[in-house]
């Protein structure tokens, strides 16, 4: 199975806002044409991000995939090349084990630079980044690992 959820309202209202009406109005990313290779995900929130300034921004969204498989997040093209606007981590890789882990309900979070010289203008609805589902290969030789993700960002290279 591969597809995209909502996070629970209460996420929502953790990190996005306290509307119920926003929250069952948001959509799903989506495929904008036939050929398209990336899933665009619309931004739930307003706002500004300044020359020179990062930015965390919630997307609302949590990822469910294959065990061998990724999703890719990466900026539009039009966003890179009309803004100067990035992501700071160029690209964000999401596995299957960040989806309801132990500790993390698996809110993907993207977090933006604008390396322009203009503010860059967020509306609620734009399509910012594109996600791209990838299969993935492991070694034949490898060792059987059992570490199973338990939480968010950062936290296989926690020390259990």
């Amino acid at each position: 199975m591969r597809k995209f959820e909502k996070i629970s309202f209460n996420q929502w209202q953790k990190d996005v806002n306290s509307s119920k009406k926003e929250y069952d109005s948001f959509e799903l990313p989506k495929r904008q044409t036939k050929y398209s290779a990336g899933y665009d995900f619309r931004m739930p929130i307003d706002d500004v991000i300044k020359p020179g300034e990062v930015k965390k921004f919630p997307t609302g969204v949590k990822i469910i995939m294959q065990q061998d498989e990724m999703l890719m997040l990466v900026v539009r093209s039009s966003i890179g090349f009309k803004h100067n606007v990035r992501m700071t981590n160029q690209i964000g890789i999401f596995e299957s084990d960040f989806y309801n882990n132990k500790t993390n309900e698996g809110h993907a979070m993207i977090s933006l630079q604008n390396e322009g010289d203009k503010d860059f203008v967020i509306h609620k609805g734009d399509r910012i980044v594109q996600g791209i589902f990838v299969k993935f290969l492991t070694v034949d030789d490898e060792e059987e690992i059992t570490t199973i993700r338990e939480g968010s960002i950062g936290s296989t290279n926690k020390e259990e």
